[in-house]
């Protein structure tokens, strides 16, 4: 078995590139599930901390009032409801929708697409349990690697791939060969006791990026799957060049030893991922989600405030004069009779002030007014109006208006969902155009 320890190269550089895409995406999956007091923050010392460690350490409760969720859940209804209704799965490649459960598969890709702006799907043909068959697997993002590139059909991308965490048992019978002696060889390719990050010295990258790429979890064997696009020039008989372009794959050891190598099996002749980037802006991806994060954070500022407001304020407080307490009575018998009810409180003789509740109009410090105008806010910037939502509906606005303000929130959705769609048309084609690979070692 011989090494391609440039190609493992170029597979971990691409695979770096995207570190901060990752990082973000780790920070808006968090405010998503709800852990939205995350951020590093530091306090009046330079002391770096969460920002819930921050408002524990100021008195404050942290609250959470996760509005990001309901609107991804909105948004992945709607899509399912329209899948239905249109009978988007009613297409060539049904059998394998059918195979796959589909709506299930793409709902939950529409939630990655949502927030992370990143949609993958590998489709290729395999003999599972669940049957022999056209299979898709939705791609976790942290696994994947693709060279940068701008254009939003990916026809500029040359390498592209992911690694798979294998137990040994599937490894020996993916790239065995049915062999006994392969099968040593892998055995003792993956048991070596050299360090699985020898391959990585001279890559330019720090140890945390290291142990990510290289490092199986206990019990595994990390398989890196990486497909080029290679170019082959010969000259004709009659003289002239003829340069054609073949997608090959290679899978790769972590030390860079090449386990399996074949060209393109399918009928399309390219790689088996269905990717899609939004919006890929000079081959930046900006999702859904990042546009909502400032608004959700202001949200929650506000909703602390209030609570913080409500819990020091004056509710119901007494002040009784020390002079006009009655003879025999002490200020604990006040305070036992002003919160007993029907009770009669008797005021001592003389002259001063007579007892006064004070209670604070929280109202009117505008922070609740604050809070209503960011619920607009996030409604603008989302394009999910109250009718999108089945808020504030009331029959009187009549059916009419109801249907037009909800094709109106969908009009702010209509670029996200075509953008997902284009992506499904794609992972169809090449379902439809998939066959069974034959690997060579």
């Amino acid at each position: 078995m011989q090494k391609d320890i440039p190609l493992l190269r170029k597979a971990y550089r691409a695979w770096c590139a995207a570190d901060t895409f990752r990082r973000n995406r780790e920070r808006y999956k968090r405010y998503t599930y709800g852990d939205q007091w995350c951020d590093t923050v530091t306090d009046r010392d330079g002391t770096p901390m969460t920002e819930y460690d921050l408002l524990v350490s100021l008195g404050r409760r942290p609250m959470t009032n996760n509005l990001l969720r309901q609107l991804i859940k909105t948004i992945v209804g709607r899509y399912r409801n329209e899948a239905a209704e249109n009978r988007r799965y009613d297409t060539a490649a049904g059998s394998a929708h059918l195979l796959n459960d589909m709506p299930e598969m793409d709902a939950r890709m529409l939630e990655e697409f949502i927030i992370s702006g990143c949609a993958v799907q590998r489709v290729a043909p395999e003999r599972r349990i669940g049957g022999t068959g056209v299979w898709v697997d939705n791609v976790d993002p942290r696994t994947f690697f693709v060279n940068r590139h701008s254009d939003p059909r990916g026809l500029d991308i040359d390498l592209i791939g992911m690694f798979h965490d294998y137990a040994p048992d599937e490894v020996v019978a993916r790239f065995g060969g049915h062999s006994a002696r392969r099968a040593d060889e892998l055995e003792q390719l993956y048991r070596a006791p050299d360090n699985i990050f020898s391959a990585a010295d001279g890559f330019g990258a720090d140890t945390s990026a290291a142990v990510a790429f290289f490092a199986a979890p206990a019990g595994r064997w990390r398989v890196y799957e990486v497909w080029s696009l290679e170019s082959n020039t010969r000259r004709s008989r009659g003289g002239h060049i003829e340069t054609t372009f073949t997608w090959r794959c290679r899978h790769l050891a972590p030390d860079g030893t090449v386990i399996a190598r074949y060209d393109s099996p399918y009928a399309h002749r390219s790689h088996p991922f269905a990717l899609k980037l939004y919006p890929l802006i000079d081959g930046e991806v900006h999702s859904f989600v990042e546009d909502l994060i400032d608004t959700q954070r202001t949200i929650n500022r506000l909703v602390v405030t209030i609570d913080t407001m409500m819990s020091t304020a004056a509710k119901g407080t007494l002040l009784f004069p020390v002079k006009r307490i009655a003879p025999g009575m002490s200020i604990n018998d006040v305070a036992r009779l002003w919160s007993a009810p029907d009770s009669v409180i008797p005021i001592g003789s003389g002259q001063g002030e007579m007892p006064t509740q004070v209670v604070t109009n929280t109202a009117d410090s505008g922070a609740y007014q604050a809070l209503s105008l960011q619920m607009r806010l996030l409604s603008e910037i989302s394009g999910m109006s109250d009718a999108m939502m089945g808020r504030n509906t009331s029959g009187a606005a009549g059916s009419a208006l109801y249907e037009a303000q909800v094709r109106q929130s969908a009009t702010g959705l209509a670029d996200l969902l075509a953008t997902f769609d284009s992506f499904t048309r794609l992972r169809d084609d090449k379902i439809v155009t998939a066959d069974i690979p034959a690997p060579r070692s």
